[in-house]
């Protein structure tokens, strides 16, 4: 070992660490102290490795190129406990957050001016003031109509947006409680399920609430 160069002792480490039969890793910032081809080394091995790794790291390159999930806190001082699973790297999750907080303001708004419109009618007594005629050039496209079906799913979709919302915080309060994972295997496997079904139904359920809104 004393004959060896710092990337040659690093990649005989990486060699005996993978020879050995495992099928959990947990690397904390593995990057560190890497020349390029070690590095390349230890993407390679990662990506062939048929088990679970835990990982952390700031290199958000090699992130990129080797996990298939990410785990990000998205928690507050009055709320730390709060995580959550994205599929992909740390771009894929920038994007992914990006997209569904936009979408959640879009929903934020439009309930916000419906209130309003509904607060507007109710205060308004008698003949409601003639609208004058806009030339015909000057409207715009008119939006196809809504079936009767997608009017009633557009009216039932912000209450099950925020019903998938309330029950993926209650799961996640849960999964971060240490007693939780005192309980059955089997409940636990459910909650765990639940989430990532919960992960993959809320993205859903805002494009089409944004689409049906949009017509």
């Amino acid at each position: 070992m004393k004959s060896l160069s710092g990337g040659e002792r690093n990649r005989l480490l990486l060699a005996r660490l993978f020879a050995r039969p495992a099928n959990v890793l947990v690397l904390d910032e593995p990057t560190n102290d890497l020349d390029i081809d070690t590095l390349e080394l230890l993407e390679q091995l990662l990506q062939d490795f048929d088990g679970t790794v835990f990982l952390v790291s700031h290199d958000r390159r090699f992130l990129d190129n080797v996990v298939t999930s990410t785990i990000v806190w998205e928690g507050t001082p009055d709320d730390p406990g709060r995580w959550r699973e994205y599929e992909g790297g740390v771009t894929d999750w920038l994007t992914q957050s990006q997209r569904a907080r936009s979408l959640q303001a879009q929903l934020a708004k439009s309930a916000t001016s419906a209130a309003g419109k509904l607060g507007a009618a109710a205060s308004v007594s008698g003949k409601p003031a003639a609208v004058p005629a806009v030339p015909q050039a000057a409207a715009p496209p008119a939006k196809r109509k809504l079936s009767y079906k997608e009017q009633r799913e557009l009216q039932e979709l912000p209450g099950r947006i925020a019903a998938l919302e309330a029950e993926q915080k209650s799961l996640s309060d849960q999964l971060a409680d240490p007693d939780t994972y005192t309980a059955a295997a089997s409940h636990l496997r459910e909650m765990q399920e639940r989430f990532a079904q919960i992960d993959e139904e809320l993205p859903h359920a805002l494009e089409r609430w944004e689409i049906l809104d949009g017509k």
